[in-house]
């Protein structure tokens, strides 16, 4: 008889082509799944609540991990992260509910996109922030920012590889956070697609920049058309800070 393990994980994508397997290419699923298949037998499915870029890290990606084997919660966590590499950690592993899908259960996600401003990028942050080198109007970005809250049409902030998908996405927060030369942009939605964040980011650091107005991003937005947005912002920026399910019951807040 099967049961459902949730993992909770986090990772530096830097050496991955994203979380989805692929033929060719390593994979933060890729890599998880094989270090599963040791611990747990072959017969196993893996499933992840989002499916991070090649390049994108994680604080907190979860994990659906369907499997006959009846080993300790405390055991697979143990061994998995006795197996993986070291830049994927299981935070935690739990016994989820029979049908648990961690990809279905989801009911948001919440992303954060690291910019630097400095002259000089420490090298130690080299692979989590985009270094842009110059300084960027904090007020004009979050007045852009603003349109984007509420439901919506993306498909003027999404890749062309995702046009069989449904462009509508709730968006329930959209931050700028400034420290200094850092900067976080910081959006929480009911979902994403692809490459929603980056072409958001890419897009409001050109307002950012002078080059284009706050009220720009509104037009970009009604508009529909992903060739009047910003650039894509690149993927090492960017990291699922969390994903978010309903509460427990009885109350509870969700682990999530």
């Amino acid at each position: 008889m099967s049961r459902v393990l949730r993992l909770d994980l986090a990772y530096d994508g830097t050496a991955y082509q994203g979380w989805q397997v692929q033929s060719n290419a390593p994979t933060v699923q890729g890599c998880v799944a094989e270090a599963a298949r040791k611990l747990l037998g072959p017969d196993l499915h893996l499933t992840g609540a989002s499916r991070t870029d090649a390049g994108v890290h994680a604080l907190r990606q979860t994990a659906s991990l369907v499997t006959a084997s009846s080993l300790d919660v405390n055991a697979v966590q143990a061994a998995l992260n006795a197996t993986l590499p070291r830049d994927i950690r299981v935070l935690s592993v739990c016994d989820a509910p029979p049908g648990f899908d961690a990809r279905r259960a989801a009911t948001g996600k919440r992303y954060g996109y690291l910019i630097d401003t400095g002259q000089v990028l420490s090298p130690f942050a080299r692979g989590f922030v985009w270094h842009i080198g110059r300084p960027l109007d904090v007020t004009r970005m979050r007045e852009a920012l603003a349109c984007l809250r509420g439901r919506h049409d993306f498909s003027a902030f999404r890749a062309s590889a995702g046009r069989d998908h449904d462009p509508t996405c709730t968006v329930r927060a959209a931050h700028v956070l400034q420290r200094r030369t850092r900067m976080a942009v910081l959006i929480c939605a009911d979902r994403f697609v692809h490459h929603m964040v980056r072409n958001i980011v890419g897009s409001v650091v050109e307002v950012g920049r002078g080059a284009r107005p706050p009220g720009w991003m509104a037009e970009v937005l009604r508009g529909g058309d992903r060739r009047q947005a910003g650039p894509t912002a690149p993927g090492h920026g960017l990291t699922l800070i969390r994903v978010l399910y309903p509460p427990r019951p009885g109350g509870g807040p969700s682990a999530g």
